[in-house]
């Protein structure tokens, strides 16, 4: 009876893989490749809490986000949360600190848990910190200068999510995250709602849940997997009188360890290849494409380059992994404004 049941499950199983896995990732490939030249429509504003849109982990940021396809980290919640499912170990933590364009602070930190060897899956916690600095207030006037200042405020925003992946057969997996995402623009001075009630403060806190999904498909043939993730699904939030979304973003990718053709070089190399196609709701739709050079499972240097963008393009960055402990660092050369740099460390037990 057991061993017949199994055999059914392993049935069912190579159906979903055959008639609906491989075709619908084939599918989303080939139409994320189309050149994206032909899409003229100029996309811009069309979407706000936009500090969901900047990649903090510097091993990511280091391959310009050509991250899709990664997995056996805690800190694919950031990114495709269905890497969650290849996570090896019982504890993974990451923590990333970056201080990007225009003095805005950004603080992320991942944890994944493995149960009973990954009996029940892996579940994940993720979560985002921006400090967008301090602003001098000011307001309308009737006197010489036109305006008085008020005072100073700081905008802040934060994401926590709570996230799960797990491998459904030994090629497939799939991974999801709910999020908590809240932004604080500060207060203004506005009139009373009564008649004659005169000026009162008004503080603003916008919120909503999000929703991030994705699966990896790992091909068997050699090294080879292909990736999808949706990230920031929710609905619309309104601020005062006009509503706007979140910055979803549609993204596939595939990426492969080139070393695997050459065998005798694999114990002490590799060479990781990604290309991640990208199609966000607000910008014009690029392509990222990353490298990542390993020595000996320890050492790594990192390169990637991101299309379509007028103040970026190059990334660079290096890794360190030994004993568990990990340091990652990226440096992103951006145009006007000042370099980007990240800083990413991580524990895995």
């Amino acid at each position: 009876m057991i061993a017949a049941m199994n055999f059914n499950t392993m049935i069912i199983k190579e159906w979903i893989m055959q008639k609906l896995v491989i075709p619908l990732t084939a599918l989303m490939l080939i139409s994320g490749l189309i050149p994206f030249h032909l899409h003229a429509q100029e996309k811009l504003a069309q979407s706000g809490f936009q500090f969901l849109s900047v990649g903090t982990a510097a091993k990511a940021s280091a391959m310009a986000e050509a991250y899709t396809t990664s997995s056996g980290f805690s800190d694919a919640l950031l990114y495709n949360p269905a890497g969650l499912g290849k996570v090896s170990a019982y504890l993974d933590l990451s923590g990333s600190w970056n201080r990007w364009i225009a003095d805005i602070s950004y603080q992320s930190a991942t944890l994944s848990l493995r149960p009973k060897d990954g009996q029940y899956g892996v579940f994940g916690l993720s979560f985002l910190w921006v400090d967008y600095g301090e602003f001098l207030g000011t307001m309308v006037w009737n006197n010489e200068k036109g305006y008085i200042d008020t005072e100073n405020f700081s905008p802040k925003a934060m994401a926590v999510g709570l996230g799960y992946g797990r491998m459904l057969t030994d090629k497939f997996s799939v991974g999801g995250q709910i999020k908590y995402v809240i932004q604080t623009p500060g207060e203004s001075v506005v009139p009373g709602e009564s008649a004659g009630s005169g000026l009162e403060v008004k503080k603003y806190v916008l919120s909503v849940m999000a929703f991030d999904f994705g699966t990896l498909y790992f091909t068997g043939f050699k090294s080879l997997v292909f990736g999808m993730s949706v990230r920031n699904f929710s609905q619309e939030v309104k601020y005062e009188q006009e509503g706007f979304q979140l910055p979803l973003t549609f993204r596939i990718g595939i990426a492969m360890n080139l070393i695997d053709f050459f065998e005798h070089y694999g114990d002490k190399h590799a060479l990781l290849f990604a290309i991640d196609a990208v199609h966000p709701r607000a910008l014009n739709e690029f392509v990222s494409i990353g490298i990542d050079y390993t020595l000996l499972d320890a050492f790594s240097i990192r390169c990637g380059y991101t299309s379509g963008q007028s103040e970026y393009g190059f990334t660079y960055g290096l890794g360190i992994r030994q004993f568990g402990i990990s340091f990652d660092y990226a440096f992103i050369p951006f145009g006007v404004f000042n370099d980007v740099q990240k800083i990413s460390i991580g524990y895995t037990f």
